[in-house]
């Protein structure tokens, strides 16, 4: 064994040489390049372009993924590296490399026999807006530790612009650390000449684009007015994003939208487009096509729209729609009212996944008081309800009727009337009794909050954001029973019907559970938390949106933009507002410091916990999206939390 040692150094010694000088970007002796020179109009599309003619080309040159070696800033972005020759300095020669196979620069000029450059990137920046006001911006980068005058960015932008046409008033220079300092010296000359400049520290300002739920989809493009009334087969364009729509073919917002809002996770669920585009009814591209069929895409890297075929748009719906007739748990055997700490997790089939779901984090010692003390009203109570005054019947009736089945309007008028008719109906002498007996349980005087909490609602494939209506009660309401006939009749909202309609779940088994905790009132603000950043793709963090006193962030009202924050995982790691509500006169912050690390706390447990609940391993994409409050006391208040629907 000991002879073997020397022959094998020597082996892999001889091998690692001629690998080097075999290699693209390896040296022979004398320094020179490696292969014969390639002129840039002589490359074969495997190695790269002279010329980026259309976006097109810079897609299928680009890279985007995980394997950047040192280049670490570029992870996850669309790139294309360039090289610029400058062997001869009366004619310098742009080499636009295939990035898809080669992703480095030192072996790609060895591979086309090169050696006087400057080399860098040029990454799209998709939500950014760019120098001429359009979406979608081009950076271009160099060396980590390079530093260019302002003269040679100047020439070299103009050379890239020159080579590549769709730049034109699209592009800005990105300084890393070697020329940062070097910029801000001459940043007056950047001014003067009005050469864009984009700073790490943009990445979240001046947005035009950003995609709230990534998907594709068909459909009439229109215009939603106030008091528009969309169809599902609409795909609608919105000045600002209404707090409730019913089922639509997809969604774009002229208004940046929060995508925590029940429009959004209504999107997410239904599988719908829906992106903000900043004056999307100026892009001629989609101005052109408003009253037509459209297909309509979603992508991280920008939207797609182009007119569409009535077979294409049939097809489409055809295969939306589940075969078969969906079947929800209704678990009647539970009797009675309960109060929270008796309301397992596994009892989400008798009370509704909200109730079981806040009865359950009441086991995952959270601080004291974080979350509310009240009651669950099960199934059981509006299936008597809906028996004892004939509604079961009233219903089968209703929708058998040919006009209801047809006629959108006349089944709104239909449901309509319904609803006032339970929410005018008897309740049985126990129920009554019941209830009378839950609302005493409350401190008197206390507005007593009713929540809904369906069986077709907060599931892990299935939010049910906004069908449903909850009420507040106040003690000069008289008895507990108005505010639950309330809740109850919101499972005959038209949005409600709807989104079951179109997954054949079965009405008269879909049941309403009420949940019962004392109201807030005056709270300071009010947000929305998910256990992953689910809008930016960072890692290692939790994506809030917070808004001042009662404007709710699911619910926001028109040009209400919430706090944007990027709380990390680890107190070390702190946290990032990315924007600020335009609600607080200050520009101040919503949260504090204190209230941040709280949140952090409890998010981690909460997470962790669900998971479990829900048997997912780590390598499961999993997250909760969590509703709070921070009450007019100042106090943290957790008041919901379900699975985000990915």
């Amino acid at each position: 064994m000991k002879t073997v040692y020397p022959i094998v150094i020597f082996a892999i010694a001889f091998l690692c040489g001629e690998i080097l000088q075999a290699q693209p970007g390896g040296r022979r002796r004398g320094g020179g390049p490696s292969r014969p020179r390639i002129e840039p109009e002589d490359l074969q599309f495997e190695l790269g372009v002279a010329e980026i003619k259309d976006r097109q080309m810079f897609e299928k040159l680009s890279y985007q993924g995980p394997e950047v070696s040192r280049d670490a800033y570029l992870a996850n972005l669309e790139f294309v590296k360039f090289i610029i020759d400058k062997a001869n300095p009366q004619q310098h020669k742009v080499y636009f490399m295939n990035t898809q196979n080669y992703r480095a620069h030192p072996p790609y000029m060895g591979l086309v026999g090169i050696n006087s450059r400057e080399r860098g990137a040029i990454t799209y920046m998709p939500r950014l807006t760019s120098p001429n006001g359009t979406v979608g911006l081009y950076i271009v980068d160099f060396q980590p530790n390079d530093s260019y005058s302002f003269d040679d960015i100047d020439r070299i932008l103009k050379m890239l612009i020159l080579k590549m046409p769709l730049l034109k008033g699209k592009v800005a220079f990105h300084p890393l650390r070697g020329n940062v300092d070097r910029y801000t010296r001459e940043k007056a000359k950047y001014q003067a000449a009005k050469v864009a400049v984009y700073l790490d520290e943009d990445i979240y300002k001046d947005i035009s684009y950003l995609p709230l739920n990534i998907a594709k989809s068909f459909g009439t493009l229109s215009i939603l007015g106030n008091d528009g009334r969309p169809a599902p087969r609409d795909i609608v364009i919105c000045k600002t994003l209404p707090n409730q729509m019913p089922r639509v073919a997809g969604v774009i917002s002229e208004t940046r939208q929060t995508p925590l809002s029940h429009v959004n996770l209504r999107a997410i669920q239904d599988g719908v487009p829906n992106a903000f585009i900043n004056n999307a009814l100026k892009m001629p591209d989609i101005q052109s096509l408003i009253g037509q069929l459209v297909s309509y895409e979603v992508t991280p890297q920008g939207y797609k729209l182009r007119a569409a075929t009535k077979t294409e748009v049939e097809k489409h719906f055809a295969g939306l729609r589940p075969t078969e007739r969906q079947v929800v748990k209704k678990n009647l055997t539970v009797t009675k009212i309960m109060p929270f700490n008796e309301i397992t997790f596994e009892a989400a089939d008798s009370f509704g996944a909200k109730t079981a779901n806040l009865a359950a984090m009441h086991h995952f010692d959270l601080p004291d008081g974080m979350l509310p003390q009240g009651r669950g009203v099960p199934f059981y109570f509006y299936d008597q309800f809906m028996k004892h005054n004939g509604f079961y019947l009233a219903v089968d009736q209703m929708m058998a009727a040919e006009e209801f089945q047809s006629d959108r309007q006349f089944r709104q008028k239909s449901l309509a009337e319904l609803r006032k008719k339970m929410e005018l109906a008897k309740v049985p002498d126990w129920m009554n009794n019941a209830l009378s007996h839950a609302q005493k349980t409350f401190a008197d005087g206390t507005p007593i909050r009713c929540r809904s909490s369906t069986n077709n609602e907060d599931l892990a494939g299935f939010s049910g954001a906004g069908l449903y209506d909850s009420f507040t009660h106040h003690s000069d309401e008289g008895h507990l029973s108005k505010s639950v006939k309330q809740v109850f009749a919101s499972l005959w909202n038209f949005r409600a019907f709807e989104e079951r309609e179109f997954f054949k779940i079965d009405h008269k088994q879909t049941a309403m559970g009420v949940l019962l905790h004392p109201n807030f009132e005056g709270e300071q603000a009010n947000g929305v938390g998910v256990t992953d950043d689910i809008l930016y793709q960072t890692q290692g963090h939790y994506y809030l949106n917070t808004q001042i006193g009662e404007d709710l962030v699911t619910n926001p009202a028109v040009d209400s933009t919430p706090e944007e924050t990027l709380l990390g995982w680890w107190e070390k790691d702190g946290y990032q507002i990315v924007r600020r509500s335009n609600q607080t006169g200050d520009n101040g912050q919503l949260l504090t410091a204190e209230q941040l690390k709280t949140l952090r706390q409890s998010l981690g447990k909460i997470h962790y916990q669900f998971a479990k609940l829900y048997k997912k391993s780590e390598s499961d994409q999993f997250a909760m999206e969590v509703e709070f409050k921070i009450t007019k006391q100042g106090k943290l208040v957790i008041k919901q939390a379900r699975p985000w629907v990915f």
